[in-house]
């Protein structure tokens, strides 16, 4: 069972101004937007009403509303991207079973974004709205559901770079969005070519996020090895 429970404005007035001018640069039909945290709520059991009490006071956070965000306008529902859970999920998850909501399986929330007027380039709104790294759209509140789906880990795929050579690299840099460098890709042959093996998209997805993660000692002419 799948509880949604809408809660706060979520923009400052800065932040409202801000991405309101971002919009009508690309879109300048756009009238007003609004946005609005939506927690979406897993149960293991349907709440009574005591229970409900409580979880509603433990999701009444931040500013009080001045009027109802998500009543016009189209919507935009940004949540952390399908198939993570996020930072905010396991805080508030553990913050509801220590109020005594064990039927809680999991918390998630996301921000309904309502966008009023004419919409020219969708494309540059999304932009505008969600990290596509971290986040995703969704069309419509009740789509929340699959923020909870459960999917069986898919098995290691092998990239074929002792029988394909750099081009089975190259193909997987692209694929998984590994950007990857030219030398660092001359350094993954090299070296799985004495290996005697190819590597696999873990492998290359955990070299990419290293790489990513102490990018300054490449500004600081450091070597790989």
């Amino acid at each position: 069972m799948i509880l949604t429970i809408v809660g706060a404005p979520a923009l400052s007035k800065a932040t409202y101004k801000r991405l309101l001018g971002i919009i009508v640069e690309t879109n300048p039909g756009v009238t007003d937007i609004g946005a609005e945290y939506v927690h979406f709520v897993k149960l293991t059991e349907r709440l009574d009403a005591d229970e409900m009490a409580v979880l509603e006071q433990v999701l009444k956070y931040g500013p009080r509303k001045r009027r109802h965000e998500l009543e016009t306008g189209e919507l935009f529902l940004v949540v952390p991207r399908l198939g993570t859970i996020s930072p905010w999920s396991s805080k508030a998850t553990d913050i509801t079973h220590i109020c005594g909501l064990t039927k809680v399986g999991r918390l998630e929330r996301g921000i309904g974004y309502r966008i009023e007027g004419t919409i020219d380039d969708r494309r540059a709104i999304l932009g505008a709205l969600h990290d596509r790294m971290t986040q995703a759209v969704l069309e419509d509140i009740s789509d929340g559901k699959h923020l909870f789906e459960r999917h069986e880990p898919r098995p290691l795929c092998q990239v074929p770079i002792l029988s394909e050579g750099r081009p089975a690299l190259e193909r997987a840099n692209s694929e998984l969005g590994l950007a990857l460098a030219p030398d660092e890709m001359d350094y993954l042959i090299d070296n799985f070519t004495r290996l005697g093996r190819s590597p696999n998209d873990v492998e290359l997805m955990m070299f990419a996020q290293a790489n990513s993660e102490h990018c300054r000692h490449k500004v600081f002419n450091a070597d790989f090895v």
